[in-house]
């Protein structure tokens, strides 16, 4: 077993070690030096997150303001359109059924069931089934999407 005196003895060797070879002004100004750079490096990371962090809430409250800005002015011109005559005409015309004296209203029936049935036939959407992957990737590699655009 190792003795206590053997243990003190080598502690002391290293600890005289440290003193003469590491402990010099030299070592101590560059540990320093070191301590300062890192805590200014620390501190600038830190004040960039902190800068980011509100810069991004900035632009968020800018984009906000932006939208108010053209919420307004929407509201602005709407309040400026149904205070028109215009709009005091159309409304005339549609809630009261008012017109101007010269215009003459023209009263039809209602269509009969040939007519319905003409209209309902011309209104037909004709479906086109959709192609597939496969057949999309031949015409693009053929070039008949090329040809079809010419």
């Amino acid at each position: 077993m190792v003795s206590l005196k053997y243990i003190m003895t080598n502690w002391r060797r290293y600890y005289y070690l440290l003193k003469v070879r590491y402990a010099t002004p030299n070592n101590l100004v560059l540990a320093v030096a070191l301590l300062i750079a890192f805590g200014w490096a620390l501190g600038s990371v830190s004040m960039m997150q902190r800068n980011y962090a509100l810069q991004r809430k900035l632009d968020t409250k800018e984009r906000q303001l932006t939208l108010n800005q053209l919420e307004v002015s929407t509201l602005e011109y709407q309040k400026n359109y149904y205070q028109s005559t215009e709009y005091q005409e159309l409304a005339a015309r549609g809630y009261l059924g008012l017109g101007n004296p010269d215009e003459k209203v023209l009263v039809l029936p209602p269509n009969s069931d040939e007519a319905k049935k003409a209209d309902v036939a011309n209104n037909t959407i004709q479906t086109v089934e959709p192609k597939t992957n496969l057949q999309l990737w031949i015409d693009f590699l053929s070039g008949k999407n090329a040809q079809r655009l010419q």
